[in-house]
């Protein structure tokens, strides 16, 4: 098999603002800030950044469950950033990540103010903070750390990899898309042959690891993300689609995945959330 387009790299890259197709606007291959913008402050101590993406629902899930719990200095103001025109790049929000990725929280409830970034690092910050969602017994612990930390290394060839070149990329290349297809499935018979032994990743007890792996993977078998439901024969993992639809009934993650959605059905967005009522 080859590809009927043949690339020969050049002896230098250089960046021509369009090789990232549909998302070459938010792609760039230095850092730092390109305008300045102040961000807005709401009146909670714990100020989001975010985008309802799968990395962003992780942590308006986190937030929401924490909530659940009746732990009320959870409550948090949530802002939408808006990738497509670059508000990542504002001087506010590099401020507090300067990798510019969503998301990014802001604890303004202690002093000084303490910037956490990268979603699994928020969910640990969260989970320490309010001593929820993380077994306290070591091997428990060690489990929910070892999937935590796989959802985070797995992710990026379910995003970067198999869901940019089959969804997004300006054309469809065999190549690519058979290669990260293969990984992506090896990655839902590992969770598959997991879970059946377990409800969920860590045992009986759900967990920041359960919180992080379902916006990818659970989203992934129930038909939300790529529309490579069929393509990927996600009906075959069976044990991932117990434990997922399991999770999507929690009215914490009922409400979380509408924080900082800005497309879909009207009644499904809520593009700020500074407090309950923002759902009704």
């Amino acid at each position: 098999m080859s590809d009927s387009n043949s690339y020969t790299p050049p002896t230098v890259w250089k960046w021509d603002n369009q090789s990232g197709g549909k998302f070459s606007n938010i792609n760039r291959p230095i850092s730092g800030a390109t305008h300045d913008k102040e961000l807005p402050v709401g009146e909670h101590g714990l100020q989001l950044h975010s985008l309802a993406t799968p990395n962003g629902v992780k942590v308006t899930v986190m937030l929401e469950e924490l909530l659940e719990l009746g732990i009320s200095a959870a409550e948090y103001d949530a802002y939408t950033v808006n990738i497509g025109d670059g508000s990542q790049f504002s001087s506010g929000f590099v401020e507090i990540n300067p990798n510019s990725k969503i998301p990014a929280l802001l604890d303004r409830g202690v002093n000084p103010p303490i910037r956490v970034f990268e979603s699994a690092a928020i969910l640990l910050y969260l989970a320490e903070k309010f001593d929820a969602y993380y077994p306290k017994d070591a091997a428990t612990r060690a489990a929910c750390q070892s999937w935590l930390m796989w959802q985070q290394g797995s992710a990026p060839f379910l995003g970067g990899g198999f869901g940019h070149f089959y969804a997004y990329a300006p054309e469809k290349y065999q190549y690519p898309i058979d290669r990260y297809a293969m990984e992506v499935k090896r990655q839902l018979d590992v969770l598959d042959k997991h879970l059946s032994e377990c409800d969920y990743l860590c045992g009986d007890s759900y967990t920041i690891a359960d919180i992080a792996t379902y916006p990818w993977y659970g989203a992934l078998v129930q038909g939300h993300l790529y529309d490579a439901a069929e393509f990927l024969d996600v009906s075959s993992y069976t044990n991932v689609l117990r434990w997922a639809n399991q999770i999507a009934e929690r009215p914490a993650v009922k409400r979380g995945i509408r924080v900082n959605r800005v497309w879909g059905p009207e009644d499904k967005q809520v593009m700020e959330r500074h407090s309950s009522a923002d759902f009704k």
